[in-house]
């Protein structure tokens, strides 16, 4: 859709419920309050998706997000948002804030694309819809009690910066945090795996294959035991345990010893704790492959561990009601597919990550068939409905 077109949601929602304010103690039809949220969704619609397609056009990978975050917060800026830029000392995040009541909701807004792929994975659509969220919510935010953040968190795809904005503090005093992820389908209940990362090096000794064999300590040999190991270990490894990796270096001539191999390894579990028994189980494997043949192991950890994640069950119920009523494809349940560093986050805060379907035709993220659906007329719509429902779902929070 292009820029300044006008995109219509749902019907208005009648519920006839009131919210109890803490301030001035009064009384406010949560009906009205919605209905003012949904107009401020639509009298903001050209500049989101004017937003999610400038971000498209110009997709950045993990921790190079600087334009997108800055168009992000420019949108929050100008709507008097106080913004940090910078936060949690990574260049490309940033925390938005808007009132001072005593319930603080954090809206998170994805924008890294995908390396060679651009924005298959649809985080375009998150940042937009985060940011109409607050946009929507913020007017509203006294009356309800409400501090309103949009938090810009960079590097999902690879890099955990979410995880990284936990541990410096950006989502401390945060009751709840909420984010919306495009999808080919709808889910309310996000599940996803506990993912870990693993940079190996053997360090050997180079040698002359023939001359001087007994010289060398080969660190493609060690790699190859270590390879062995992980391929039987498989064999024990309940079903929702992985492993898988490639090879990176593995020696550069036939006739020369390999004195250095490398490798990058990735591990997958359902839960976080089934997460580092796994991680300990596959670096003996390396560990021993190094023993064996002599070689020196570095094992490295490239970003923080990805966690599961652990949704809340009261925020799903609203979340899910007021995807109903804006008429959302009914939500599928799906066993663990995916990970997200969101799920970090979710460990610490109350939080809600669901699908949304964005009319992608059966293309699934990580498709470049995607990265085209998530710039087309649909996705439009599904951004300018997830930013309703989130700012209503924080808006009945604020009521319970």
């Amino acid at each position: 859709m292009r820029t300044g077109e006008t995109v219509e949601t749902g019907e208005t929602v009648e519920t006839g419920e009131t919210v109890e304010t803490g301030e001035a103690g009064t009384a406010v039809e949560i009906d009205e309050v919605k209905a003012a949220i949904r107009a401020r969704v639509l009298e903001h619609a050209g500049a989101l998706t004017g937003l999610s397609h400038r971000i498209h056009a110009h997709p950045e990978t993990a921790f190079e997000e600087h334009r997108a975050a800055e168009w992000t917060a420019e949108v929050l800026r100008s709507a008097g948002f106080e913004v940090i830029a910078g936060a949690g000392g990574l260049p490309t995040a940033f925390s938005a804030s808007y009132g001072s009541g005593p319930v603080t909701v954090a809206f998170c807004a994805e924008y890294d694309a995908l390396p060679g792929m651009g924005h298959a994975c649809g985080h375009n659509v998150i940042a937009a819809a985060a940011a109409g969220a607050g946009l929507a919510l913020a007017p509203s935010a006294g009356e309800l009690g409400l501090t309103v953040k949009v938090v810009g968190t960079p590097a999902e795809e690879r890099g955990g910066g979410k995880a990284l904005l936990l541990e410096a503090g950006v989502f401390d005093g945060v009751d709840a945090a909420m984010m919306v992820h495009p999808g080919p389908f709808e889910t309310v209940r996000f599940r996803s795996f506990a993912l870990g990362t693993l940079d190996v090096e053997f360090l050997g000794r180079p040698a002359h294959a023939t001359l001087a064999p007994h010289e060398g300590r080969n660190a493609a040999d060690a790699m190859t035991l270590a390879q062995v190991a992980i391929g039987l270990l498989r064999q024990q490894l309940p079903r929702d345990w992985h492993v898988h990796g490639v090879v990176t270096a593995a020696g550069e001539a036939p006739n020369v010893i390999p004195a250095r191999a490398a490798a990058s390894y990735e591990i997958r579990a359902a839960r976080a704790e089934d997460l580092a028994v796994l991680r300990a189980r596959v670096e003996d494997c390396f560990r021993g492959a190094a023993t064996a043949t002599g070689c020196e192991l570095n094992l490295t950890r490239p970003e923080p561990d990805y966690l599961d994640f652990r949704d809340d069950a009261e925020l799903a119920g609203l979340y899910a009601a007021n995807a109903a009523a804006l008429g959302r494809p009914a939500p599928v349940e799906r066993e663990p597919f995916a990970m997200t560093d969101m799920a970090n986050v979710s460990h610490a805060v109350r939080a809600i990550h669901p699908m949304l379907d964005i009319g992608s035709g059966g293309a699934v993220p990580h498709d470049p068939a995607f990265a085209e659906a998530a710039a087309a007329p649909a996705a439009d719509r599904a951004l300018l409905d997830a930013a309703v429902m989130l700012a209503w779902t924080a808006a009945d929070l604020a009521r319970s």
